[in-house]
This record gives C-alpha cells, structure tokens and sequence, in this order.
C-alpha cells in the first residue's frame, strides 16, 4: 500500500527538483527497487507516518532501476536505502554502523523512523551537516 499511495520521482530531474524545491522541510527519499520486500516492508512505515511527520519532511519514493543516474553517487548498492536532504543539501545521521551517508536496513518501529527524521530535521535547522542518531545501531550490543 506505502508505494502506491507515496510519490514516486521517476527521472533524475524529479529528484533533483524534490530536494531543489523544498526550502522549510526536510526531504526523505527511499531509494530502491519497487518489488523488493525489503522496500515494500520500509515503504508501509513510511506510509504510516507520513501524516504524522508532514510539518517537518516530505517523503519521496525512487525506483534505483528506473532512475541509474544517483546510485554511482550515492554509493545505492543496498536493497533500500533511506537518504535525508536539507535545502539541497545532502544530511548525514551517524547510526553507530559506520555509514553515516544513509540509512540502509528496514526499520520497522514507527517511532523510531519518526524519531531519527525528527533529528535530522532539529540539526539541519541548526546548520549541522551531521546528527547523531537519537538510538545506537551498532552491532556490538547484540549477543
């Protein structure tokens, strides 16, 4: 149901529109396949709380096989990946796994997705570049 009813970029010129145009909010644009499980299970939590997070981020879909131009950019090698943009600008999240460009594993909690959207927006509206996720995913916890 999340990727039919949320927007879908399908050239590089939308993407690039989407982050050029937006100047108050922040812009989250799952990249990835359409029929991956993985996208369509990341794709439902965005669609839930898409509503609740519509005062601060818009949230956009991009197909990685319909729109080739970014993944030698982004480095777009993973199934899904969650990528964060601030008045044309590229917003990085350290997670604790070392990649702080992207979010790149379904995140399936609701208020966790709202939560790290929540910060990102709080440091890009202070000028940051990058923010510290409000939750360590560092695997060195997990027994």
């Amino acid at each position: 149901m999340g990727s039919i009813v949320l927007p879908h970029l399908r050239t590089a010129w939308h993407v690039d529109q989407a982050i050029l145009s937006e100047e108050e909010r922040l812009v989250v644009i799952r990249f990835g396949r359409d029929h991956d499980p993985d996208c369509i299970r990341q794709d439902e939590v965005l669609y839930k709380i898409a509503e609740r997070v519509k005062n601060f981020a818009v949230i956009y879909l991009c197909d990685i096989d319909e729109v080739p131009d970014f993944n030698g950019m982004y480095e777009l090698y993973d199934p899904m990946t969650i990528m964060y943009f601030y008045r044309n600008k590229h917003m990085m999240c350290d997670f604790g796994t070392g990649n702080n460009n992207k979010l790149n594993w379904v995140l399936e909690d609701k208020q966790e997705l709202i939560d790290i959207i929540e910060t990102v927006y709080k440091g890009a509206k202070k000028g940051r570049g990058l923010v510290v996720s409000p939750k360590d995913y560092s695997t060195r916890y997990r027994y």
